[in-house]
Order: C-alpha cells, then sequence, then structure tokens
C-alpha cells in the first residue's frame, strides 16, 4: 500500500513538474541580411521593424550564408590588423562591432559592425563582415541581445518570405522604408528621401513630387515643417525632424 502511494505520489510530482515548466519561447527578434540587395532586416516581436543599407563582401563568398548568432558584443573594438585603437576615426571597424559564430569563428572574425567609409555603404567591399553606417549599427546594436539569430542570404524574395522559410512566422506586411539615422540634406538622394517627401506632402508640406531627390522644394517643406514643429529650422533632416515625421 505504501509503495502504491508512493508511485502515485512521484508520479503526481513528475507531471506536476513538466506541468509547470515554461514552455521555449520562439524567437520574436532576429536579423535577415540580404546580399542581393546589401540591405539588412530588424524583426521585432515577429514584425519587420527596420531595413538598413549595408556593405558586404567584395566577392559572394566572402560574406558567409547561413543561420548565425549574435555571440558578443563591443563598443570600440580595436582594428588589430593595423593596430588602430578602438574610437579612433581610422578604425574601419567603427564603433560597435556585433560578432558572429559564422564558419566555425566565435564573434572573432565575422561581424555586422560600424566604419570609417560612410561612401561604402551599399557596395561590396568588406573582406567577409556586414558594415553599417556608425550611428545605424550604434541603434541596432542598443536593442539586440547576445544570442540573437542572423540569418545570410542572397535571394530575391522579400525579407518577410526570407524570415517565414527559415521558420519565423511573421506578422505584418512584406516592406518598409529603408532607414538610416544618417541625416538628410539638400543633394542627398534615394529611397529615404522618397519616404520623407511622401510624408511631407501627406502632412500638407508639399515637395512638388515624390522622386527621391532632395532639392529646393523638398527643403522648402522641410523648413516649413520644422518651423512649425517649433525644431531648430536648418533644412537638414536629423533625428528630431525624423521623429517629428514618424521615420523612426
Amino acid at each position: 500500500m505504501k509503495t502504491k502511494k508512493l508511485v502515485i505520489g512521484l508520479l503526481m510530482f513528475c507531471f506536476m513538474f513538466f506541468l509547470v515548466q515554461p514552455a521555449k519561447a520562439a524567437a520574436s527578434s532576429f536579423i535577415v541580411i540580404n546580399k542581393s540587395t546589401n540591405q539588412l532586416a530588424y524583426f521585432e516581436n515577429n514584425k519587420l521593424s527596420k531595413v538598413f543599407k549595408v556593405a558586404t563582401g567584395k566577392l559572394p563568398s566572402y560574406t558567409p550564408e547561413g543561420k548565425f548568432k549574435i555571440v558578443n558584443k563591443i563598443t570600440n573594438r580595436p582594428y588589430y590588423t593595423g593596430n588602430i585603437p578602438g574610437g579612433d576615426p581610422r578604425n574601419p571597424l567603427g564603433n560597435r562591432w556585433l560578432g558572429l559564430n559564422a564558419r566555425g569563428t566565435w564573434g572573432t572574425t565575422y561581424a555586422i559592425h560600424g566604419n570609417n567609409n560612410a561612401d561604402a555603404i551599399g557596395k561590396y567591399v568588406s573582406a567577409g563582415c556586414v558594415r553599417m553606417y556608425n550611428n545605424d549599427v550604434q541603434w541596432l546594436y542598443a536593442r539586440i541581445p547576445v544570442n540573437t539569430p542572423v540569418v545570410i542570404t542572397t535571394s530575391s524574395k522579400t525579407f518577410p518570405a526570407i524570415a517565414a522559410a527559415n521558420g519565423y512566422k511573421i506578422t505584418n506586411g512584406s516592406t518598409v522604408p529603408v532607414f538610416s539615422i544618417v541625416n538628410l540634406k539638400k543633394g542627398s538622394r534615394g529611397a529615404e528621401v522618397m519616404e520623407l517627401q511622401r510624408r511631407l506632402t501627406n502632412l500638407g508640406y508639399s515637395t512638388k513630387g515624390i522622386d527621391g531627390i532632395f532639392g529646393n522644394n523638398t527643403d522648402a517643406a522641410v523648413r516649413k515643417f520644422q518651423k512649425a514643429k517649433k525644431l531648430k529650422v536648418d533644412g537638414i533632416v536629423g533625428p528630431a525632424t525624423k521623429k517629428a515625421l514618424g521615420m523612426f
């Protein structure tokens, strides 16, 4: 009788133990890098949140493809090859390093990092790492922990489609504007300028066209918006103006 009670007690204990164990949560924040477009997508809470321009390897084989994780985070990492200290403006690694466990390494060889040459972003120039604008990688660095999953691929699919193909369930649309903390000003061009023009126009500040070129009309619209929002009126679309426009 005692043995029977003991067995029943053990079974109940085991049942309760497994019942209260927390289920493993699916990763809700992760990164996808598409080498075909040289863009990095940041997903948060299983939603496509931001897309950034990046630079990748000079040759297709240089930047590894596959599923990886962020295994370390370093501020102002020295550039040991060139004997350049961290924080030095000459340092090609920029001000943030997000190390990847790629090709048998452990965050010491491959990484997502900043740079010292803004003109390189969007191009195929690196020895294998993924380069970002310094301000952009700082934004990302502040939001992702160690062990954040990273998918690197070359694909013609949208970012949500790539994520879905890698087992993630995405809950929002297929695209968001390419994001950057880099200031926009007269002479700037590209998709982010188009998004700026679209938002200004929708708010009643006409740029007289949405062509992706930051010219005189866009400059005038920006200044009117800045004046109305009691921001510094300089025609430069920096963090404060972008925030007021809802661009990040």
